[in-house]
């Protein structure tokens, strides 16, 4: 067991006496990097919408590598941002598909959290179509508390404050309570 009963405990606990301090899930994004534009694309661009029922958005080299073909601002991946219950629906797919484990240093210091598909029909409702072929995908979460809108408003902008920002062991705590994820060494 990575974490401790006792600093889960403590955790439990400190979510139930402040609800200010309950995680949640502000996004997840879902990227998958082709490496070249036109007909691949495309193909990578309609297996992430029929996975997560929302119209991928193109992203773009940001410098020219010419041992790889690939100019800048050329299009060679697709993504696609998720939130509510969209997010949370996805993720109860993708963490099936890589067996409800995650590794300890796929989190950052922050809490957020990404790890890899290697191939889409791993995921659990997708059919393989020989068409289309396969692709692998990132899948990265961001995890918040109530209040860190305090960052992105318009009006008297603040940084979060350190005591309330999350930490690595609640982003763990909380996925181990939400999805059932184990979370081993390695």
């Amino acid at each position: 067991m990575v974490i401790s009963e006792e600093i889960k405990a403590k955790i439990l606990e400190e979510w139930e006496k402040n609800p200010m301090r309950r995680p949640r899930i502000e996004k997840v994004v879902v990227n998958m990097g082709v490496g070249q534009s036109g007909e691949r694309l495309e193909k990578a661009m309609k297996v992430l919408e029929q996975l997560t029922n929302q119209k991928p958005v193109k992203t773009k080299a940001r410098k020219t590598i010419k041992g790889f073909g690939i100019r800048k601002g050329e299009p060679i991946g697709c993504k696609v941002t998720l939130r509510g219950e969209r997010a949370i629906e996805f993720l109860r797919k993708a963490f099936a598909a890589i067996n409800n484990t995650v590794k300890v240093s796929s989190f950052d210091e922050y809490g957020n959290l990404s790890f890899g598909i290697k191939e889409h029909i791993d995921i659990p409702g997708t059919k393989y179509d020989p068409e289309l072929g396969v692709f692998g995908m990132d899948v990265c979460i961001s995890f918040e508390r109530p209040g860190y809108r305090i960052s992105r408003r318009r009006r008297c902008k603040r940084k979060v404050p350190r005591r309330h920002r999350m930490t690595k062991e609640e982003a763990m705590v909380y996925l181990m309570e939400t999805f059932g994820v184990q979370i081993v060494k390695g």
